[in-house]
C-alpha cells in the first residue's frame, strides 16, 4: 500500500506530458490582463542575465515560499531518519517531501517566475501554468500522506484500512480530475478552491482524531497533534481573512509589498517549525 501511495501521484504527473498543453492557455484572467498590467500590480525587479535578462516577480514573496519549501523538505528528512519501523513517521516524511516539492513549483509559477511563465511574449497573460497544476496534485498527495500517518497514530483495525483506502482514493480521484480539468479545460477543477475542498475531509479527521486521542489518553503526542491541526486551521483562516479584505492591494497602494500568500506562507513556516519541535519527537504508531 505504501508503494501505491508514492507511485500514484508520480504516475498521474507523467500523464499530462502527452496532453495538449495549449488548451490550458484558453483560460484567461477576468478581465484580461496585459503584461504591463501584471507588473503594475506587484513588486518585481529586472535581473540582468544573458542578452535580455529576466523579470523576478515578487522577490520577498519568493523568499518566503522557497524558505517554506526548504523547511518542508528538512522536516521530511527528520521524520525519515527517525522512522524506527514506525509507519506513521514514514507517511509524515512522504507528506512533507511531496509538499516541499509542491511549494517549489508553486513559488516558481505564482511568485518568482510568474511574469516569465505567464506573460512574457504574450498579448495577454495566462491564468495558470502546468507548474501550478503539478503543485496542486503534489499538495493534495502530501495532505493525504499526512492522513495516512494519522491513520497509524489514531486508528486501528478496519477503521485504519478505511482511512488508508480513502487517502489513496482521494489522491487518485483528485489528480485525475485536475488533469482532466487542465486538458478540457475546466477552470474550477484546477482552482485553489477545489484543492482546499479535496483536503477538507482530511483536516476534519485530523482535528477529530487528535482531539479524541488527547481527551481519552491525555498523552503528549495527541496534545501536540491537536495543537498542530488547530494552528493549521488558524493559518488558513488568517489567509481567508486577508484575501477577503484584499490585503495585497491595500498595502501595495501604500508602497508595501506583503500579500495574502505571504500571510499563508509565513503562517505555514511557523506551523512547520512547531511540527519540527514537537511531532518529530512524539509521533508513534497506535498498537493494533
Amino acid at each position: 500500500m505504501t508503494r501505491k501511495f508514492l507511485i500514484l501521484p508520480l504516475l498521474l504527473l507523467s500523464i499530462h506530458l502527452t496532453a495538449n498543453c495549449k488548451q490550458l492557455d484558453t483560460i484567461q484572467n477576468t478581465p484580461k490582463l496585459t503584461p504591463t498590467e501584471f507588473l503594475s500590480k506587484q513588486h518585481s525587479i529586472q535581473i540582468p542575465l544573458g542578452e535580455n535578462g529576466f523579470v523576478l516577480s515578487q522577490p520577498s514573496s519568493s523568499f518566503f515560499v522557497y524558505f517554506l519549501s526548504f523547511l518542508y523538505l528538512y522536516v521530511g528528512y527528520k521524520f525519515w531518519v527517525s522512522i524506527r519501523s514506525q509507519k506513521s513517521r514514514y507517511f509524515w516524511a512522504i507528506g512533507f517531501f511531496l509538499t516541499g516539492i509542491a511549494a517549489i513549483l508553486a513559488g516558481t509559477s505564482y511568485q518568482a517566475l510568474g511574469y516569465e511563465l505567464k506573460c512574457s511574449g504574450r498579448e495577454y497573460c495566462r491564468w495558470t501554468t502546468w507548474w501550478e497544476i503539478n503543485y496542486e496534485i503534489l499538495q493534495n498527495a502530501g495532505m493525504n500522506g499526512f492522513l495516512a500517518a494519522a491513520a497509524y497514530t489514531n486508528a486501528k483495525g478496519v477503521f485504519r484500512k478505511i482511512v488508508l483506502g480513502y487517502a489513496i482514493l482521494n489522491t487518485f480521484v483528485y489528480s485525475s480530475l485536475v488533469i482532466y480539468g487542465a486538458i478540457i479545460p475546466i477552470q474550477f477543477l484546477i482552482s485553489f478552491e477545489f484543492l482546499e475542498l479535496s483536503c477538507l475531509p482530511a483536516v476534519v479527521f485530523f482535528l477529530a482524531s487528535s482531539a479524541y486521542g488527547y481527551f481519552t489518553k491525555k498523552d503528549k503526542m495527541n496534545f501536540h497533534l491537536l495543537i498542530t491541526w488547530i494552528l493549521l486551521v488558524f493559518v488558513m483562516f488568517a489567509y481567508a481573512v486577508s484575501l477577503e479584505i484584499d490585503l495585497t492591494s491595500m498595502l501595495w497602494t501604500q508602497g508595501i509589498w506583503f500579500t495574502e500568500n505571504d500571510v499563508l506562507h509565513v503562517g505555514l513556516i511557523l506551523w512547520v517549525y512547531y511540527v519540527l519541535k514537537t511531532l518529530v519527537l512524539y509521533i508513534k504508531d497506535e498498537i493494533e
